[in-house]
């Protein structure tokens, strides 16, 4: 989809000169999001720039679906990619409606059409159209002013989307949620989109590949999962840190280790007697009740035992329910903040889709690993 082959760009400054991209070669994927991480002044930005012609390039060649950029219009190619940037860049003297109309308008699209586009563009968001078509920039939340940035760089309905640090001015709770809006618009979208951080959280869970810069260079272009547990030099591991191995568990999520068809599961109108049989027949220290296909709660033969009645009226609840989008991270961190081993992962109606322990996350996070060691040793083959 977008290739880079030697791309350079020099700056020159009172006589002297800067590299700020050096002989930088990588391919997008269409539909992948491709972060660029690394320190403040290795090159991220400006690379961005060169993508769109926002500066020029010194050397190299920037391709598009095989056609190089310098073939285009520059104006045209522009009005072709979607483009978000940290500060928002909204216009305060127009609505959002105005906002997001602005390049369906310099596009000619009729009235009609800019109309649907900006409320579906509103309801994909989950902004409501009658409430916020009409209200202007300085009336919303520096939240709600990101999904406004972000549904302008998709009014035109773009292929690429080219983002500089679109979420970096919003606090780390804002943050989040539309980190996860943003991902579940492109789940369905699958747009092509480089996006620019420095957050090497950020980096991993939004991209499906990461860049590394250091002073205009690329050092390593891998998946998540090869970055972290197979980091080229040290600099790449001085990079995502000594934690690594924990920042794994953010890869994966919760619908990846789960159990989807659980055996350790008892009716809530199973009585004591039989629930208990059912849990020493099967040697379970743990059983999750469910009614009407939702969990209620568990029992434990400690619980059951010397009781009569029906198991639902002695269950003890889960502390909190798993959605299959959580990641490991945030379900090994419940666990252990409640003290408890296995957890039931639901769907958004709360009905069971299964079941996630301590010892699945451990074995999702080895599969991982093993996956990552024989990609490793695949490359290290295929280049002898």
């Amino acid at each position: 989809m977008i290739r880079y082959e030697k791309v350079t760009k020099i700056f020159g400054f009172g006589g002297k000169t800067v590299t700020a991209v050096d002989n930088v070669s990588f391919e997008v994927e269409k539909g992948d999001v491709v972060t660029l991480l690394g320190p403040s002044g290795c090159g991220k930005t400006t690379l961005l720039r060169l993508t769109n012609r926002l500066i020029p390039i010194t050397r190299g060649k920037i391709t598009v679906d095989g056609r190089d950029i310098m073939d285009t219009d520059p104006v045209k190619l522009r009005q072709s990619m979607g483009y978000a940037i940290q500060a928002v860049g909204l216009f305060p003297n127009k609505t959002i409606y105005g906002n997001i109309a602005t390049v369906p308008r310099l596009l000619k699209w009729d009235k009609q059409r800019i109309q649907r586009r900006a409320d579906e563009l509103l309801t994909m968001l989950r902004l409501e159209p009658e409430k916020y078509r009409d209200r202007y920039p300085a009336e919303l939340s520096g939240g709600q002013q990101q999904r406004i940035g972000v549904a302008r760089c998709l009014a035109a309905d773009p292929n690429i989307l080219l983002m500089d640090e679109p979420f970096g001015a919003i606090d780390p709770i804002n943050r989040v949620g539309i980190q996860d809006e943003f991902l579940r618009v492109q789940a369905k979208l699958k747009k092509t989109v480089i996006f620019v951080t420095h957050d090497l959280q950020e980096a991993i869970k939004m991209g499906d590949k990461i860049a590394i810069f250091d002073q205009g260079h690329l050092i390593q272009y891998d998946s998540p999962e090869m970055i972290l547990t197979r980091p080229k030099n040290k600099y790449i591991a001085d990079f995502v840190g000594a934690d690594r191995g924990l920042q794994v568990l953010g890869l994966r999520k919760a619908k990846n280790a789960m159990v989807e068809a659980p055996y350790r599961l008892i009716e809530a109108s199973t009585d004591t007697i039989t629930a208990l049989k059912f849990l020493r027949d099967n040697e379970l220290n743990h059983a999750t009740v469910i009614e009407k296909e939702r969990p209620m709660g568990y029992v434990t033969p400690s619980m059951l035992k010397e009781k009569d009645g029906l198991v639902k009226k002695i269950a003890k609840h889960y502390p909190i329910q798993i959605y299959p989008y959580d990641s490991l991270k945030d379900v090994l961190s419940a666990m252990l903040m409640y003290n408890i081993r296995l957890l039931c992962v639901v769907d958004e109606n709360h009905k069971l889709l299964g079941t996630i322990s301590l010892e699945d996350i451990q074995t999702s996070i080895m599969e991982i690993y093993h996956q990552t060691q024989k990609d490793h040793f695949q490359c290290i083959s295929g280049n002898l």
